[in-house]
């Protein structure tokens, strides 16, 4: 590897881990507006989208620029290959916690509705999962993104539960329809993110193995 290619390089990780740091950040504000009905974070979390698409253009176009440049092969094009599609999940992410922002801004003036206990363990999960999933990829740990993977189903337990005890309050309470039709988007919105969140664990898996593991889930029982 050449010297201005690793630089490239190092630019490039610095780049996409702090739009990583962006997206978390925007990921957080948006379920703490939704469980408080605050809706200037919320706001916060709307207006900040634009900044992170603009980050989301550099990496893409520092990627492009280093192929052209550079023509990297072996691990140097897996790993550009691998940083363009965490990139794209960030972004994603981004937008889900927006829409998560508007689910949240549209409760703030209606009637309250009990946000069930358990969205607080899946947030804690789905975070855990985002951030545990960038770790191994500055780490290049296949070990630790078949764990964040593997956390996945859990996030998948409690939306289910969170659902149904959503449609439990529609149910009595007709009046808490519109807001509980959003609280259920929301839900929704954080176990999308969780599912990014395991993309870009595959994506790690493939950066240090080689192996394409995505819809292959018997890959991911490998130690």
């Amino acid at each position: 590897m050449t010297k201005h290619l690793e630089s490239d390089l190092d630019q490039l990780q610095r780049d996409v881990l702090s739009l990583a740091a962006s997206v978390e950040e925007a990921i957080y504000k948006a379920i703490e507006s939704l469980q408080t009905r605050d809706l200037e974070l919320a706001q916060q979390v709307i207006t900040g989208d634009e900044p992170i698409d603009q980050q989301e253009n550099r990496v893409e176009e520092e990627c492009l620029k280093i192929l052209a440049l550079h023509q990297p092969v072996a691990s140097d094009l897996r790993r550009i290959a691998t940083v363009f599609m965490i990139n794209t999940d960030l972004e994603r992410m981004a937008d889900l916690a927006v829409d998560i922002a508007e689910r949240a801004a549209s409760m703030a003036g209606g009637p309250a509705i009990k946000v069930p206990a358990k969205l607080q363990r899946m947030t804690d999960l789905t975070t855990t999962m985002v951030r545990d999933a960038l770790d191994a990829f500055v780490h290049l740990d296949a070990d630790a993104a078949r764990t964040v993977c593997r956390m996945d189903d859990e996030v998948d337990r409690c939306n289910v539960e969170i659902i149904q005890e959503i449609i439990g309050i529609m149910r009595l309470s007709p009046d808490l329809i519109e807001p509980g039709l959003s609280l259920f988007s929301a839900t929704r919105h954080l176990e999308r993110i969780a599912d990014h969140a395991t993309n870009i664990a595959e994506d790690v898996i493939y950066l240090v193995e080689g192996e394409i593991v995505r819809h292959h889930p018997e890959a991911l029982q490998k130690r």
